[in-house]
C-alpha cells in the first residue's frame, strides 16, 4: 500500500495564547494526520494536547537568531507581528521539524478547521508544489509547499526578500503586499503595482513559466457570514456546503468570550457574532 503523503504546519505565535486558541487545538485533535508544530513563548499549554500538536518553546530573540543564522545576514524581529512576512520561510528556519515530511505549510490560530485532507487530497498533493485555499491568492493562515529545496528557498525569487526581511516594517509579503482587491479582481500579476514583489507576485510568475505548479481554490470562509456549524471535525455552512476550514479574521474582532470554557464540546455553532 501507498504511504500516505505528509503533512507538518509550522505556527509562530509570541505573547499570550488567545481565547480562539483552545477551538484551533480542538479543531487539529480531529485532523490526526496532520501534524502541528506550534512556536511559542507561553508556556501554559501542556505538550501531550494530542498526539499530533508539538509545542516548542522560543522566545523572540531565540527565532531572531535562528533566522539570522539559516537566511545569512541580520535580521531584528522586534514583534510577533512582523512574524507573519517570515512564514514563506518557515521551511528553511526549522527545516529540521519538517524532515520526514512531503509537504510543509504555514498558517495561523485564527482558524477553525474542518477534514483537511478531504480538500488536500492525494492527487492533489501529488500533482503540486504549492497548494493555496484562495482561487485568487495566497494566504498566511494556510499555505502548504512540497517539502524540497526549491520550495523551501521560493521565497528568495522576490527580488525584495532581503529588504523585507531586514526592515521592520511589516509588508504582507506572505500573501500579497495588501493587494488582495487587485489580485481579487483577476488583475494579471505583472499589472499590480505594489511597494515589494509578494509571494503571491513569485507564485503566479513561477507557475505562468511552469517552473512550479500551483494549485488554487477555494475552500475556506473567511468573515462573519454565521449559519457555520462544526461537529467532530466536519465543518458546514448553512448545513448544505461543507469547507476546509473558517478564518475568524472578523469574528475575533466582535466577539469576546467572558470567561474561558473549559472544555470546547464535539458540536457547536458559529453566528455572525459569537460561537454557541
Amino acid at each position: 500500500m501507498k504511504k500516505k503523503t505528509s503533512i507538518a504546519m509550522i505556527i509562530c505565535y509570541i505573547g499570550k495564547l488567545p481565547w480562539y486558541f483552545d477551538y484551533f487545538v480542538h479543531s487539529c485533535k480531529y485532523n490526526l494526520d496532520v501534524h502541528f508544530f506550534i512556536i511559542t513563548d507561553d508556556q501554559s499549554y501542556s505538550k501531550k494536547v494530542s498526539e499530533n500538536i508539538y509545542f516548542i518553546y522560543k522566545t523572540l530573540d531565540e527565532i531572531n537568531e535562528i533566522a539570522t543564522s539559516k537566511l545569512g545576514f541580520k535580521t531584528n524581529i522586534m514583534s510577533g507581528y512582523k512574524l507573519c512576512d517570515f512564514k514563506p520561510a518557515y521551511g528553511l528556519l526549522f527545516s529540521e521539524l519538517i524532515e520526514e515530511y512531503d509537504f510543509w505549510g504555514h498558517g495561523d490560530l485564527d482558524i477553525i478547521f474542518g477534514d483537511i485532507r478531504k480538500f488536500m487530497t492525494e492527487d492533489i498533493l501529488g500533482s503540486h508544489d504549492l497548494i493555496a485555499v484562495r482561487d485568487d491568492y495566497l494566504t498566511g493562515y494556510f499555505l502548504l509547499f512540497r517539502n524540497n529545496s526549491q520550495m523551501r528557498l521560493l521565497f528568495t525569487n522576490s527580488k525584495d526578500y532581503k529588504k523585507i526581511f531586514s526592515d521592520q516594517k511589516h509588508y504582507c509579503f506572505d500573501e500579497t503586499n495588501f493587494s488582495f482587491i487587485d489580485f481579487a479582481n483577476e488583475l494579471h500579476y505583472s499589472e499590480i503595482k505594489s511597494e515589494v514583489e509578494s509571494m503571491t507576485h513569485v507564485v503566479k510568475r513561477q507557475h505562468e513559466k511552469k517552473l512550479i505548479n500551483a494549485y488554487f481554490d477555494f475552500h475556506v470562509i473567511e468573515g462573519a457570514y454565521g449559519k457555520l456549524s462544526w461537529e467532530k471535525g466536519v465543518l458546514m455552512y448553512n448545513n448544505k456546503y461543507e469547507a476546509m476550514l473558517y478564518h475568524l479574521i472578523l469574528l475575533k474582532t466582535i466577539y469576546k468570550p467572558k470567561r474561558k470554557i473549559k472544555t470546547i464540546p464535539e458540536s457547536f455553532k458559529i453566528s455572525k457574532t459569537r460561537i454557541y
